[in-house]
């Protein structure tokens, strides 16, 4: 198969460095804005299957030739761009996927074209990172041992493994994206209601093994499409997993207003997004650099199998790759969506149209993938009444 990766970054590059090691993808063309970008991802990988072009991705004929030329696309954009690339590779008659957005309805957008993509045969999947993406496909794979499913509990965190002050955190993908997921209120279900709260709130301890005491809270996003496949469940929660005392810093930035997209002030004459300014100053303090970062999650899923409560829960706890230098989120993320393109490319999902991945990606299958990629699901189930008698 012939793969497209759209984006020369972190997640476009550790795409194309799963695709080129696998024995399926026979090539792979990284397109970015920023030609240089993508040749010096090419000549690091120094692959025969993988070359660079050049994309500029709001030009529609220019990213509809490109996709012509293959059989899947990945994107690995920023999220204002999934509508665009799903409408083209739909018009181009090609499968695509993309990371994920939900902030400002990006997915809906996408979702909404689902008649189209079915029309012109195409198979279009959203929301392919870890949160979205991950959680998803093993949400829809606990349900899919059940009769029905009553309660989603999803808990997620990209974390430095030895943190350091004032917050205790390191982005691993994009400080923009963590200020909306702070920033606008968080969805859940509770006892059948769905509804708001804000982000930030109902901090409780989590804990894993290997790490101290961890703490995890409401953010948004972060249950994506979950609600609109499963309409009837009673609980619904997603939760990020920082080192303790991060939410409470980082709701007082909130609260002052520093975070917000829409909030300006005026400093001399001139009007200013505090976020913008606060972005800037965060950056050298939150940045990764060569440290070492983790991803942990774990997903319960909680319903009715032959009249008995069962619960399907399963785990995560991946490292940086010390000999790569590839950070845990970039091989979280990157190896979804590859795997995933690749179930699409070799005839593993036949379905067309536009599905989010807990419809359609068959998680027995992800998760021996993902094993081989070193990245480690482990599942756990558990029955109302051996819990009790635990």
């Amino acid at each position: 198969m012939k793969v497209a990766v759209l984006g020369a970054g972190l997640m476009g590059k550790e795409a194309a460095r799963d695709l080129v090691g696998s024995k399926g993808v026979q090539q792979v063309t990284l397109a970015d804005v920023n030609l240089a970008a993508a040749e010096q991802v090419c000549r690091q990988l120094d692959s025969k299957k993988l070359k660079a072009c050049f994309l500029d991705a709001s030009n529609k004929e220019q990213l509809a030739y490109l996709m012509r030329q293959h059989d899947v696309v990945i994107n690995a954009l920023f999220y204002s761009f999934n509508e665009i690339v799903a409408k083209t590779a739909i018009e181009a008659g090609v499968s695509s996927l993309d990371l994920g957005g939900h902030i400002g309805h990006m997915t809906d957008k996408v979702l909404a074209l689902h008649q189209q993509a079915k029309q012109a045969g195409v198979t279009i999947i959203p929301d392919l990172g870890v949160a979205p993406g991950m959680i998803n496909i093993l949400s829809g794979y606990g349900a899919s041992k059940l009769d029905r499913i009553e309660s989603l509990k999803l808990y997620v965190g990209g974390i430095p493994l030895r943190p350091e002050p004032p917050l205790a955190y390191n982005h691993v993908f994009s400080m923009e994206g963590v200020f909306d997921h702070y920033t606008d209120p968080s969805f859940i279900i509770r006892n059948g209601i769905k509804q708001t709260i804000p982000s930030l709130s109902e901090v409780e301890p989590i804990y894993f093994e290997k790490f101290g005491p961890l703490e995890a809270f409401h953010t948004a996003g972060g249950t994506s499409t979950l609600s609109l496949t499963y309409p009837h469940l009673t609980t619904l929660e997603y939760k990020t997993i920082r080192y303790p005392g991060h939410a409470e810093k980082f709701k007082l930035l909130v609260d002052l207003n520093l975070t917000r997209n829409d909030y300006e002030v005026e400093i001399k004459g001139q009007k200013i997004k505090p976020r913008d300014v606060l972005l800037k100053a965060l950056a050298p303090i939150v940045d990764l650099k060569d440290k070492e970062d983790a991803v942990l999650l774990r997903v319960i899923v909680e319903g009715q199998k032959n009249g008995q409560t069962k619960t399907y829960e399963y785990e995560m706890c991946t490292f940086k790759n010390r000999l790569t230098n590839v950070t845990a989120m970039a091989r979280a993320t990157a190896n979804t969506i590859s795997v995933v393109a690749q179930m699409i490319g070799n005839g593993t999902l036949k379905k067309k149209g536009v599905f989010a991945p807990e419809q359609i990606v068959p998680g027995k299958e992800y998760i021996e993938e993902m094993a081989k990629r070193d990245v480690h699901i482990l599942e756990k189930t558990d029955s109302a009444e051996s819990r009790v008698n635990v």
